[in-house]
C-alpha cells in the first residue's frame, strides 16, 4: 500500500451556529426558555434580562461601525408582544424568515382554562402555595391529639409509617412487631387494639389489613338504624366476591333476603371508599402559563402572543459602551459577545414570530371548535399546518410541544389540536377528538340500568355516517379513561 490522493462528491446537511441556536430555543418549553437565557446572560455580559432594559443598539452600532460595518450589523431590538388574525397571517415563506403581526395588547376575557399570570398592583406580591400534606402527616397529627398512651403513640407511630399510599397494612402486623424496640415486649394483640383506634382516624377506614376489613369498618360507623347497615356487613363479611360481579339475585338467595334489600345493601356499600388512603393527595397542584391567546373579534378569531411568556432581554448599555475603549483580544472577545448577543436576540424574535404564524394557522383551521366545542374538531396533520406556512414538518412538532394556547374553551397544549381522520359515508373525515367527544356524551346520557356496549355505541356512530369498528371505539373509549359497559353497570 502506499499514499495516494483521492477526490470525493458527496453532499451534507451543515447547520450555522446561528439555525442551532434557533432551532433549540424553538423546542424548549416556557420555562426550559426561561432557565437556558439565564444561564446564556451569566456567560455573556453583553446581554442583561429585566422588564425595562434601555436601548443600547444605536450605541452598538456606531462602536460596530468604526471596527467592521459589515461583519457587526446591527440587529432590531427584540419585540415583545404580537397578535395576528388568523386571516392575516404575515407572508412569510421562509422558516426562520423576518415577520410578525400588528402590534396589540393581548385581550383579556374571562374563558374558562388557566390563565396566565399578570402584573399586580404590588410589585413584590409573590403568590405562595402551601407544602402539599401527606398521608401520614394528616395522621401523625391527629395522634398527637387523641389522648394516647406514649406506649400506644409508639405503637400508633411505627403503625403510620408502614402504610402504603391507599392507607392499607399490606404486609400485616408482623412487619410492625419487627420494627418496635424488643424492651416493649409488645403483643400482636396489642398492636391489633391500636390500629381499630387507628382505623377510626380520618380518613376513616385507614390502617385496615384488606378490603374486607377497610369496607366493614366503615358499615359499622354508620347509625344502627341506617337502611339494610347489618345486612350490607353480612354482604361485605361473606360474599365480596359475588357482590363485585353485581349479581343481585344470587346474593338475595344466598343471604335469604328480597332483591330489594340485597340492592339497597350492594348501593349502601358503593358509597363506601376502598382507597382511603387516595383521599389525601399530595402530588402538588401544577399550573400552565399559555404561550398565545385566542379571542374573537367580531366574525375572526385573533391570536395573540403572551408578552409574560416573551423574555425581556436586552443589550447590555455599560458593557457596550466599553467595547470602544477595549484593545487587542479583549476588544475582538467583546465583539463576538456582542455578536452572540444579536443572534441571540434575533433567534428570539425567530421562535416568537414561528410561534404565532403556527398557532394563528391552527386556529384558522380548528375554529369550528372554538365556536361549537370538541364534536366540530377537524381531522388536522403536521403536514397540512407545515405546507401552510412554508415550513417543515420537524419545525411544526416542535413549535407545538410543551407550547399552550388560551381560548374561551380552556387552556390546551398546541398538539391537541391534531388529530387523525375517521372516514364517513358521505366522503368527508371525521377527528379522532371529534369522536371521542361523542363517545363521552353518548355514554354521559345512557340508561344507567342499561349502560352501552362498545358495539352498540359503534352501531350508534354508523347510522351518524361515520364508520368507526368496535375496536376502535374501545380504544377511544380506553383514552378518555372510561371502563367497560360491565363496569359502569357495577359502579352504578
Amino acid at each position: 500500500m502506499k499514499p495516494a490522493i483521492q477526490i470525493r462528491i458527496n453532499q451534507q446537511l451543515a447547520l450555522t451556529p446561528q439555525l442551532q441556536q434557533a432551532i433549540r430555543l424553538l423546542q424548549l418549553s416556557q420555562l426550559e426558555l426561561e432557565a437556558e437565557l439565564r444561564q446564556i446572560v451569566e456567560g455573556n455580559p453583553m446581554l442583561e434580562l429585566g422588564e425595562d432594559q434601555e436601548d443600547a443598539e444605536p450605541e452598538a452600532e456606531a462602536i460596530e461601525r468604526e471596527h467592521d460595518d459589515e461583519l457587526y450589523a446591527a440587529a432590531p431590538a427584540a419585540s415583545s408582544t404580537s397578535s395576528a388574525s388568523v386571516d392575516d397571517v404575515p407572508d412569510n415563506t421562509g422558516e426562520w424568515a423576518d415577520g410578525g403581526g400588528e402590534v396589540e395588547t393581548p385581550v383579556d376575557f374571562a374563558g374558562g382554562g388557566v390563565a396566565a399570570s399578570g402584573n399586580y398592583a404590588d410589585e413584590d406580591f409573590e403568590p405562595q402555595n402551601a407544602a402539599a400534606e401527606t398521608l401520614q402527616q394528616h395522621l401523625l397529627w391527629q395522634l398527637n391529639m387523641a389522648g394516647f398512651s406514649a406506649r400506644q403513640q409508639a405503637i400508633a407511630t411505627v403503625l403510620i409509617d408502614a402504610l402504603n399510599p391507599d392507607g392499607y397494612l399490606q404486609g400485616g402486623l408482623e412487619p410492625v412487631l419487627a420494627a418496635l424496640p424488643a424492651e416493649f415486649a409488645v403483643s400482636v394483640a396489642e398492636i391489633e387494639a391500636v390500629r381499630r383506634q387507628l382505623q377510626g382516624f380520618d380518613p376513616l377506614g385507614v390502617g385496615s389489613l384488606d378490603l374486607q376489613d377497610c369496607l366493614r369498618m366503615q358499615l359499622t360507623q354508620f347509625a344502627v338504624d341506617t337502611p339494610q347497615r347489618d345486612l350490607a356487613i353480612r354482604l361485605v363479611d361473606s360474599e365480596l366476591e359475588l357482590l363485585a360481579r353485581n349479581d343481585i339475585a344470587r346474593l338475595a338467595r344466598k343471604l335469604h333476603a328480597s332483591e330489594e334489600d340485597t340492592a339497597t345493601a350492594a348501593q349502601l356499600i358503593r358509597s363506601l371508599n376502598p382507597r382511603p388512603g387516595a383521599t389525601i393527595d399530595t402530588a402538588p397542584v401544577e399550573y400552565v402559563a399559555p404561550d398565545a391567546y385566542a379571542s374573537k373579534h367580531g366574525t375572526r378569531w385573533l391570536v395573540s402572543l403572551n408578552p409574560d411568556c416573551q423574555p425581556r432581554l436586552g443589550l447590555n448599555q455599560h458593557y457596550c459602551g466599553l467595547i470602544a475603549k477595549a484593545r487587542g483580544q479583549d476588544a475582538s472577545w467583546m465583539r463576538g459577545q456582542l455578536q452572540e448577543a444579536r443572534w441571540l436576540i434575533k433567534s428570539l424574535e425567530s421562535r416568537a414570530e414561528t410561534l404565532l404564524k403556527v398557532a394563528s394557522e391552527i386556529v384558522r383551521r380548528q375554529s369550528a371548535f372554538l365556536d361549537y366545542g370538541p364534536e366540530a374538531m377537524h381531522p388536522l396533520v403536521l403536514r397540512e399546518v407545515a405546507e401552510e406556512v412554508g415550513m417543515h414538518e420537524s419545525t411544526i412538532s416542535r413549535v407545538t410541544t410543551r407550547k399552550y394556547l388560551h381560548t374561551p374553551r380552556g387552556t390546551f397544549e398546541l398538539k391537541y389540536f391534531f388529530s387523525s381522520g375517521v372516514s364517513t359515508e358521505d366522503g368527508g373525515n371525521a377527528s379522532a377528538t371529534a369522536i371521542q367527544a361523542m363517545l363521552r356524551k353518548l355514554i354521559d346520557a345512557e340508561d344507567p340500568r342499561k349502560p352501552l356496549s362498545d358495539q352498540s355505541l359503534s352501531k350508534t356512530l354508523h347510522s351518524r355516517g361515520i364508520q368507526v369498528a368496535r375496536r376502535t371505539v374501545a380504544k377511544y373509549r380506553e383514552g378518555l379513561r372510561i371502563p367497560s359497559s360491565s363496569e359502569r353497570q357495577r359502579a352504578r
